[in-house]
């Protein structure tokens, strides 16, 4: 059963704001303070980290835009059927 996600209305000018940042940009500054919050400790396994951390919202997001069609999600996710419902039954999302 996939969770249900609550997103709450912005308005249009915060959107456009918003879109003025790439998610290359959040991710890196997401990164950063990541780092200035380890206070020099070395973190372990960060690419599973930021790969759990930003797959798992980004199905979610999917699942929700085609209201749960595993075809047209793989399709936008550039993935085969096969492979989504893998990473869906990892998440615990299907």
């Amino acid at each position: 059963m996939m969770a249900k996600l609550w997103i709450k209305k912005v308005p249009q000018k915060k959107r456009k704001e918003r879109r003025k940042k790439s998610i290359h940009h959040c991710v890196k500054s997401a990164l950063n303070l990541y780092f200035e919050d380890m206070d020099g400790h070395d973190p372990s396994d960060l690419y599973e980290l930021i790969i759990s951390q930003t797959e798992e919202p980004m199905l979610e997001i999917v699942l929700k835009q085609t209201q749960g069609n595993i075809t047209r999600s793989a399709e936008i996710l550039g993935i085969n059927r096969a492979t989504l419902r893998k990473k869906l039954k990892k998440y615990a999302l299907e």
